[in-house]
């Protein structure tokens, strides 16, 4: 997830940046808690496509870009690309197994010629982008034919329980001004007709394929989820903007909740994603 990709809501830019300590416990808790299965599963997929060239687009702290670096070939060329340059600095901090181009760039705006890429790659990024067929038309340019698009989209908040649970939380604490992020944004793009029509009305042709994965979360307490989605997304700016001292006060009503839910130890949740493929014909 990246400030770039990312709808406004509420108060705009307070909703979507991706600074300060941000990054850091991002990686540290959602990374494992809901991000690793479909990086490992996206990574694996793109892995069977051969590419001898590869965009990521919105790579964020780097999860995909981990995987893929430790799947590909060393022949591979991997351009890792994201607009939040906190984020770009924290993925290239840890590294990768072969080598990574890592470049802060606008998907709405790609610095690279036509037909590039034999691949161009998203993880949870998608939703956030402020004009999709415009986005998907830049990632097709820099397609070549034949070149392959895929991406990942959450399911809604009903079919991914631990961030559910932390937004009925945090409307409990801001009764009059319940925060969006998740419902509006993060877990808002996942109808097939709606991205199919993006994709269609950006110039591709063919028809892309959905798959939903199903997957768990799970954590050694409920605090880690707490903390990991009301101090390592947007949510907290949204927080932190209606008085700094509240983050605590969020973070303690969600792992409360999540800890009536789930209990307090070795919880567990249902989590849902959506791959999508489509080839530039």
């Amino acid at each position: 997830m990246v400030r770039q990709n990312l709808v406004m809501h509420g108060d705009g830019d307070s909703e979507i940046v991706f600074a300060g300590s941000i990054p850091e416990v991002y990686d540290r808790y959602l990374v494992p808690l809901i991000f690793q299965p479909y990086a490992t599963d996206l990574a694996s997929r793109v892995e069977s496509l051969g590419p001898g060239a590869l965009l990521e687009v919105a790579a964020g702290t780097g999860a995909v870009t981990r995987e893929l670096a430790a799947r590909l070939p060393d022949t591979t060329l991997i351009t890792a690309t994201d607009i939040s340059r906190p984020m770009l600095d924290h993925a290239s901090a840890i590294g990768t197994a072969s080598p990574v181009t890592w470049k802060q760039a606008d998907v709405m705006d790609l610095p690279f010629g036509d037909d590039s890429f034999d691949a161009v790659v998203c993880q949870f990024g998608v939703m956030f982008f402020p004009d999709r067929p415009r986005a998907f038309a830049e990632i097709r340019r820099v397609l070549r034919p034949g070149g392959t698009f895929m991406f990942n989209v959450w399911g809604g908040l009903d079919e991914n329980d631990f961030i559910r649970c932390v937004s009925e939380a945090l409307a409990a604490v801001f009764p009059e001004d319940p925060p969006v992020f998740a419902v509006r944004v993060a877990h808002g793009y996942h109808d097939a007709a709606v991205i199919r029509g993006d994709l269609a009305s950006s110039g591709f042709g063919s028809p892309a394929s959905f798959e939903a994965i199903d997957s768990y979360s799970r954590a050694e307490s409920s605090r880690i989820p707490a903390i990991g989605f009301c101090e390592g997304t947007p949510l907290r700016n949204w927080i932190e903007a209606r008085g700094a001292s509240r983050l605590q006060e969020a973070t303690e009503a969600a792992a409360a909740a999540l800890e009536q839910h789930f209990g307090p130890a070795d919880v567990e949740g249902k989590i849902r994603g959506y791959v999508i493929t489509v080839v530039n014909t």
